[in-house]
């Protein structure tokens, strides 16, 4: 990290007006949320029309491949254009995006820079619902403003109009005649990647199978966010202030991100009941979810089942990276059983079973 500051402060000489003569001061490296892309966090000091200028940072870099990534590709174009499209076409938070540095010769890997915003994340490690942080300890009435308003943020992201022109960059390059089957096709492509350096999972097959055999029938199109959480939400009050992390974003239907905002706190509700913790089982329910939606929009919402068994295996596979690259990187021994890293296991085996999925 000590070349940083130094090879950012070069870079930035070359965006700002001649005799800027930038300093760069870095806070952190990988944010702790991020399972994804890294994320330096710095301010940078210059001087501009004979007065000293000051701004703070975020930094979003590609990971690169010894980092051993959790997804295959990452088209921080994509990424960079999404947010300053939600930026000029709607009122959802998103940080404003800056320079861009797509050729990699700067950090050895590309990068863009966003404003950096002052709030706070409920946290993934630890999960939220585990206890112990600000969002826990909120009275209910604080975490249903946190929910309502969260739901507002995405509703906001699915009324940006003709989503499927607008973003077209986003659509799936995989096979499929609609938005959704191409999503599904890239779920696929994502399993084949994660399993490279594992073996394959049944259980996860079992899931891919009826996904694709039971495939809604629709053409919706709107923006997706695609990682639907609370861990990518910056908060201030319990109102969303930042709309984080676009490396999952799609065109699709509504009931994609719907069904990952509720499926994750499942996902963590799971984990607290494999542990014997009282979690949050009133908080983030799909009832309330979908009616707040269905309120704020007047948009139907079609059944969630065919999207939480998605959801519930694009965790899986996501459990799977994360547990292969923490094999790779000796922070955990590879298990005989590779479907041990599947944290909400239970959770999709139950899934599965009340469907009579068997395997293919």
């Amino acid at each position: 990290m000590s070349v940083v500051p130094a090879a950012l402060a070069g870079w930035l000489a070359t965006k700002l007006p001649a005799g800027a003569e930038p300093t760069v001061t870095l806070h952190s490296g990988i944010d702790a949320n991020g399972m994804s892309s890294e994320t330096l966090v710095f301010d940078a000091s210059w001087r501009e029309d004979g007065e000293e200028r000051t701004a703070e940072y975020v930094a979003r870099v590609v990971p690169s491949a010894e980092d051993f990534p959790v997804l295959e590709r990452y088209a921080l174009q994509d990424q960079y254009d999404t947010m300053r499209i939600i930026g000029e076409l709607s009122d959802v938070p998103v940080p404003r995006v800056g320079f861009m540095e797509p050729s990699g010769d700067v950090l050895g890997t590309p990068f863009f820079l966003m404003d950096r915003l002052a709030g706070v994340v409920p946290p993934d490690v630890m999960p939220y619902n585990f206890g112990g942080n600000w969002l826990f300890d909120a009275s209910p009435e604080d975490q249903r403003r946190l929910q309502d308003s969260t739901v507002k943020a995405l509703a906001g992201l699915h009324a940006i109009p003709a989503a499927d022109e607008t973003f077209a960059f986003l659509d799936p390059k995989h096979p499929g005649a609609t938005a959704l089957q191409r999503n599904l096709a890239r779920t696929r492509a994502w399993y084949e990647f994660a399993v490279r350096d594992l073996e394959r999972s049944p259980l996860i097959e079992r899931g891919l199978s009826w996904l694709e055999s039971n495939l809604p029938d629709t053409t919706e199109a709107v923006l997706t966010w695609g990682d639907a959480r609370l861990g990518n939400v910056m908060y201030v009050d319990f109102e969303p202030v930042g709309v984080l992390d676009w490396e999952m974003a799609s065109i699709g239907p509504r009931e994609l991100d719907l069904s990952w905002l509720i499926f994750a706190h499942r996902v963590f509700e799971s984990m607290t009941t494999r542990f014997g913790m009282p979690g949050m089982p009133d908080f983030m329910r799909e009832e309330d979810i979908v009616a707040r939606y269905t309120e704020l929009t007047g948009a139907p919402v079609g059944d969630l089942l065919w999207y939480h068994v998605h959801s519930a295996v694009s965790w899986g596979i996501l459990f799977l990276r994360t547990g292969a690259r923490a094999i790779h990187f000796g922070e955990a021994e590879r298990p005989d059983d590779i479907e041990s890293l599947l944290h909400h296991r239970p959770l999709l085996e139950s899934l599965l079973d009340s469907l009579d999925v068997v395997a293919p």
